[in-house]
């Protein structure tokens, strides 16, 4: 009640103002929107659900993955000296009690060091390829070490400590001297290197090539957000504040790396990525959605929604077991409404705080390339989008589907899906209940060449993290344009209301 005592107020005050103006709703707009800013904190946390296929969930290599210590080592030996390690000493300087020639270095039986004093070991490395290296030296206990090779500094981990890396660029064409000292008696040759500069990895992309810089810090370190949790269900089952190691594995990254960016920056509430997907998946089997019919297709009848069958002989009846069409959709999107009808638990950061779905992301495709699937894709489609928002009770949160989903869209069935994906567009008045809700996102752009790829992969964009970070910017600012719509929207229809309540008090003065 204060509050309209106060808005009511400033309307008084400035009177003269507005009827001088011909906009009379401006001064009301404003100032219920000041008012609005002090319940700013306790605005709903604007869930965005992600769903599809395992370019969804994030093949995209952070680095070109760890490589344990093997035949790349050589001449290693093993040098025992008398007592604990002192940093003051110089194990160089000393003659070792004891010496072990190293057999096996690293891999699966590698030879013991000796005990009963401090271990350093020396060695030579060659990489098989020319490029930028880290080395990870010891695994549990025995990563308390310092390590230099070719005269540099390139680990170390002191005791209760954080592991400190330097990269090296080395060459495949020279042997390098190596040698790790260990702190403790836990000593032991296990260890990993990883190159980081293999192209199309994130690390080359951003810390060489100088893209997309807003996932570094100052210090050259991931960036965490403290404003956008990422939750995972079914795969890419990460869940913390948002970064790089939300895809299949805490090494690799999908869409919502660069989503997540964009729709934090948008929102001045916080933000939950909710990711349900699942990988080699058909929207026309799989993710078929509920109310979907038996359909006949050349003589063969093929599944509804829960026929445990795909296809079988007209007058015949479906069997089967285990696997149903659409159980991948009630494995996903059932496990996303668990998550939330357990907000709180799931997410104590947020204690006190409800949610809201703001939107939907759609990307698949891939899995669908047979017939009947690509015919009918659009509609099966259609009965998604308008199943996910019954599903969660959002009937008309913004919902963006992307093309393609490692499917490269230009011909045969592939066209067919592209084409139906991008049918769905609210802009295209195919479907008039989409208008300015329902985005399609062409991605068919996106074609990284295998030559600068982690892996020659097609389907997976080459596990290149350079694409899904185009992919991911690409839906996000799709999701853009559907929010600032819906936004335009509301702010007009907010004005003539307000003029339409401004003219009443007026006319009453």
């Amino acid at each position: 009640m204060r509050y309209t005592c106060c808005v009511n107020f400033l309307i008084m005050k400035h009177t003269s103002i507005q009827r001088r103006r011909s906009g009379a709703s401006f001064l009301l707009s404003s100032v219920l929107g000041l008012v609005g800013l002090s319940f700013a904190a306790e605005k709903p946390v604007k869930v965005y659900i992600l769903a599809g296929q395992s370019n969804m969930v994030g093949i995209g290599q952070v680095t070109s993955g760890t490589t344990r210590w093997t035949t790349e080592f050589t001449d290693c030996v093993a040098s025992l000296y008398e007592g604990a390690y002192d940093a003051k000493v110089d194990y160089d300087a000393l003659k070792p009690k004891q010496e072990v020639k190293l057999v096996e270095f690293g891999g699966l039986k590698p030879t013991p060091y000796p005990k009963g004093g401090t271990v350093v070991v020396r060695g030579k490395f060659q990489p098989k390829q020319t490029g930028i290296y880290q080395f990870s030296p010891g695994y549990g206990a025995s990563t308390v070490n310092v390590m230099n090779v070719n005269g540099i500094e390139v680990y170390r981990m002191e005791v209760g400590g954080q592991p400190i890396n330097k990269s090296i660029k080395l060459s495949e064409t020279e042997k390098v001297a190596f040698k790790v000292t260990y702190f403790t008696e836990s000593a032991d040759s296990v260890g990993w290197y990883t190159r980081m500069d293999v192209p199309g990895t994130l690390h080359t992309i951003v810390n060489e090539e100088k893209q997309y810089p807003y996932l570094i810090d100052n210090n050259g370190n991931w960036v965490v957000r403290d404003d956008v949790w990422y939750k995972g269900v079914v795969t890419a089952g990460a869940n913390k504040w948002l970064s790089v190691g939300c895809g299949a594995t805490p090494s690799q990254i999908g869409p919502e790396l660069a989503i997540g960016h964009i729709l934090g920056n948008h929102h001045e509430e916080p933000v939950l990525i909710l990711k349900a997907s699942q990988g080699n998946r058909s929207l026309g089997w799989d993710f078929l959605p509920p109310g979907s019919e038996r359909f006949e297709y050349e003589g063969k009848m093929f599944a509804g929604y829960k026929d445990v069958q795909a296809s079988w002989a007209k007058g015949e009846e479906p069997k089967g077991e285990g696997w149903y069409a659409g159980k991948q959709y009630d494995d996903c999107f059932f496990g996303a409404k668990d998550v939330l009808k357990n907000f709180a638990t799931s997410f104590p950061h947020w204690k006190g705080r409800s949610y809201e779905i703001a939107g939907f992301v759609w990307f698949q495709g891939h899995k669908d390339q047979y017939e009947p699937a690509a015919s009918r894709y659009e509609g099966n489609l259609v009965n998604l989008i308008k199943s996910l928002r019954k599903e969660f009770d959002a009937p008309n949160a913004p919902f963006v589907v992307g093309t393609g989903c490692g499917n490269p869209g230009r011909v045969g069935p592939g066209l067919i899906i592209a084409e139906a994906q991008l049918a769905v567009d609210g802009s295209k008045g195919k479907y008039p209940e989409f208008k300015g809700n329902v985005k399609s996102v062409d991605l068919r752009f996106v074609d990284p060449d295998p030559a600068k790829s982690p892996r020659e992969q097609g389907f997976h964009y080459h596990q290149n993290a350079g694409a899904y970070m185009q992919i991911g910017e690409a839906l996000g600012k799709g999701m853009m344009e559907l929010l600032q719509a819906k936004w335009a929207a509301a702010q007009e229809a907010s004005d003539v209301s307000a003029t339409g309540r401004s003219m009443i008090f007026f006319s009453q003065m």
